[in-house]
């Protein structure tokens, strides 16, 4: 069991604190979804002038950094940046490199549902074009489970479309089932070939609540977790688990030293993989 946190969940802690905690909590790696502020972390001197001293320390602290989680969408509409998405995968590509780190995360983004093939084909193309990029860096491109990708059988369509060793998908697997109701079951049947990386969290539905929905510490709410952990391991999931607390965009939610090693805990009583 390969444990991580994204720094989503921790917004305020420098490099130092990011590592100690991951070595006191007992996390294998650390995923970065930004920095401080700065979502883009390639333009912080930690990650471009000095990421080589970056990724030392972790290096003598034993934590990996599996993924660096991207701002990258390939929608199919209006909001899509070619030029932006290619400088974005290179400069991750790079500390990819500087970090030996294997994924980097994208999104689907939006599309027009009425149009829904013709989404796909168009967003197939474009990720096999970032694909090349990802080849030439030896990572590979992770799609979520997040926006209008949620459906396991949509993500099959693009993924028989791009067919390349380069991408692969990244299961949030709070998303699809709190969404749109889909069964971990279902969602591993039909796409686990190609998940190379988890995204936990948990939450309790409440009506009253904007996204209908509110975030909750791991075991407290009601998505299926141990169902999901049964079905990973029925699977030979190898990959890491990383916790994404939403602290970043939630900042009334509870603190990560709080938060963190309560998802240690809770994942370590599970039955080892």
């Amino acid at each position: 069991m390969k444990l991580a946190f994204s720094t989503l969940g921790c917004p305020n802690w420098d490099l130092g604190t990011i590592i100690s905690r991951a070595m006191e909590y007992g996390f294998d790696g650390v995923d970065f979804r930004g920095y401080r502020g700065e979502l883009d972390i390639f333009k912080l001197d930690e990650f471009s002038t000095f990421a080589g001293e970056s990724s030392q320390r972790f290096r003598d602290a034993n934590i990996k950094v599996p993924c660096f989680s991207s701002s990258v969408r390939i929608s199919a509409d209006s909001d899509f940046d070619e030029d932006k998405n290619t400088a974005e995968v290179k400069a991750y590509g790079r500390l990819c490199e500087i970090f030996h780190t294997p994924f980097i995360r994208i999104f689907g983004g939006y599309f027009d549902k009425t149009r829904t093939e013709q989404a796909v084909e168009k967003t197939a193309k474009r990720l096999k074009k970032l694909a090349t990029i990802a080849q030439d860096y030896n990572v590979t491109l992770l799609v979520e489970t997040h926006d209008d990708w949620l459906d396991s059988y949509l993500l099959k369509m693009l993924m028989q479309q791009v067919d390349s060793q380069s991408v692969g998908l990244l299961w949030d697997t709070h998303h699809p089932y709190r969404f749109i109701g889909e069964e971990p079951a279902e969602t591993w049947q039909t796409i686990g070939k190609w998940i190379r990386y988890t995204h936990w969290k948990d939450s309790y539905s409440d009506e009253s609540a904007k996204e209908g929905y509110r975030l909750c510490p791991v075991g407290d709410g009601d998505m299926p977790l141990r169902e999901i952990y049964a079905v990973l391991k029925d699977g030979n999931y190898d990959g890491y688990m990383t916790l994404e607390w939403e602290k970043m965009w939630h900042p009334e939610i509870e603190e990560p030293e709080v938060i963190f090693p309560g998802f240690i805990k809770f994942m370590r009583q599970l039955p080892a993989m």
